[in-house]
C-alpha cells in the first residue's frame, strides 16, 4: 500500500460502559474527563476477526488442565496460543525465528497492530502499521449512573440464622454511564513493515489489509453485544488518505460533539488544514448516521456515507 491513512473512529455509549476501570467505573483521567483505551477498541475488533475464522494470536482463549485429579480451566499462555494458532512445535522449532516471525505476521491483529513476543528464545518486537490513540469523551454532561441487581440466588457461604442458612438474595450492581461519545485517533504507515518486508517474513501491509480495517472499525462496537456494552455502537468514521510523505496531526482536534434537541450535532473543522495539503490529499471519507447524527464539516471534496448502511449520503 503507497499511502498513509489518518483519521478518527467515533463510538457512542447510551446506558453502558464501554471502558470501565478496575472500580468498575467508567475510566477517567485526573481532571474527570472520561475516555477509553485503545485496548477496548481493538478488542472488538479481535473478536469479530476471530469469529470470522481468522487468526488471532492477542486474545484470551482458554484449556483444561489437571492436575491431582483436579480439572481447572485456565487461560492459555503467549505460547499455547500461538501452537493453537499455527500447530504444535517440535523441538528447538520455536527458537526459528524467521518461522516464527513469518506465523506472526499471518496473524490478523499482529499485522495491523504489532506485537512482542519472548517466548522460547525469541525476543520480537513488532511496531503494528496501525496506531490507535486514547479515544476522549467529547460529552461534557456525561454521568455515571449505579444499577442494583438482585440475585436470584443466596450467598452459600455465608451464615445469617441459626440453621446457617442465608436467607436472602445477593445483591450486586452495574455501572454505565447515560451517555459518552469517545473519539479515537487512528493513523496507518505501511512502511512500518518496510525491514520485514526485506526480510522476506512478509509482504507488507497491503491495500487488502487496510481494507479490512477499514470495515472492521466502523462495525465493531455495534457488532460487539455484552451485558456491558450494550448500547455501544458506531457512530463516526473520518479516513483520509494522503501520499506516503504527508504528516497529519491528530485529527480529534479538530472535532466536536453537541447534543441537539432532535439529533445530535459532530462537526469536523479540520478542512483548512486539508485544504492547504490538498495536492496531498488523495481522498476523504466520513461515515455518521443521518438519521440521528447532523454533521457539520468543512472539508473541500469529501465524500459522505451512512455508516449502517455503507451507502453515499
Amino acid at each position: 500500500m503507497n499511502k498513509r491513512v489518518y483519521g478518527v473512529i467515533g463510538i457512542a455509549s447510551i446506558m453502558a460502559n464501554w471502558n470501565a476501570d478496575f472500580s468498575g467505573y467508567p475510566k477517567t483521567i485526573s481532571d474527570g474527563r472520561t475516555f477509553g483505551s485503545d485496548k477496548a477498541l481493538k478488542y472488538p475488533m479481535k473478536k469479530m476477526w476471530e469469529n470470522e475464522g481468522k487468526k488471532v494470536l492477542y486474545i484470551k482463549s482458554m484449556r483444561f488442565t489437571e492436575k491431582k485429579g483436579e480439572i481447572s480451566l485456565v487461560p492459555n499462555s503467549l505460547s499455547e496460543r500461538y501452537e493453537v494458532l499455527f500447530g504444535k512445535q517440535e523441538k528447538g522449532e520455536g527458537k526459528d525465528s524467521k518461522k516464527v516471525l513469518t506465523n506472526l505476521m499471518k496473524a490478523v491483529d499482529v499485522k495491523n497492530f504489532g506485537a512482542t513476543y519472548a517466548e522460547q528464545g525469541n525476543n520480537i518486537a513488532i511496531t503494528g502499521a496501525v496506531q490507535i490513540g486514547q479515544g476522549f469523551n467529547e460529552y461534557i454532561e456525561t454521568e455515571a449512573q449505579v444499577q442494583q441487581i438482585l440475585s436470584p440466588f443466596r450467598d452459600g457461604t455465608k451464615d445469617s440464622d441459626a440453621d446457617g442458612e442465608a436467607k436472602n438474595s445477593t445483591l450486586g450492581s452495574k455501572i454505565v454511564s447515560d451517555e459518552a461519545h469517545y473519539f479515537y485517533p487512528f493513523a496507518i504507515n505501511p512502511m512500518a513493515y518496510k525491514e520485514l518486508v526485506a526480510l522476506g517474513v512478509t509482504d507488507g501491509y497491503t491495500e487488502e489489509d487496510y481494507q479490512n480495517f477499514k470495515r472492521t472499525s466502523l462495525v465493531c462496537a455495534t457488532s460487539y453485544a455484552t451485558n456491558a456494552k450494550e448500547g455501544c455502537e458506531n457512530e463516526f468514521g473520518l479516513f483520509v488518505e494522503t501520499t506516503p510523505d504527508t504528516y497529519l496531526p491528530n485529527l480529534t482536534s479538530y472535532i466536536t460533539f453537541q447534543k441537539g434537541e432532535d439529533k445530535n450535532v459532530i462537526s469536523v473543522s479540520c478542512g483548512k488544514l486539508l485544504n492547504e495539503l490538498k495536492s496531498q490529499i488523495l481522498s476523504v471519507e466520513i461515515y455518521y448516521n443521518p438519521d440521528t447524527t447532523e454533521l457539520e464539516q468543512d472539508i473541500e471534496g469529501a465524500k459522505t456515507f451512512h455508516i449502517v448502511t455503507q451507502k453515499e449520503v
